[in-house]
């Protein structure tokens, strides 16, 4: 998963984490909402772009 993601996208991952665990530290019944929302948004995004490769008749590629 990783190599598909590149360095923009590791950093991304690991600033997203750190905030979470930042705010974990400080309350962490919010980061644990938060991470679900992020979670969420995974989904979402995930959900987005198979349907989108699907229509273009690149459904195999996800």
């Amino acid at each position: 998963m990783f190599d598909k993601l590149g360095a923009a996208g590791i950093v991304g991952v690991l600033v997203i984490l750190g905030g979470i665990g930042l705010l974990a530290w400080v309350d962490p019944l919010i980061a644990a909402g938060i991470g679900l929302v992020v979670a969420g948004l995974g989904l979402v995004l995930y959900g987005l772009v198979t349907n989108v490769l699907a229509s273009f008749g690149m459904g195999g590629m996800v």
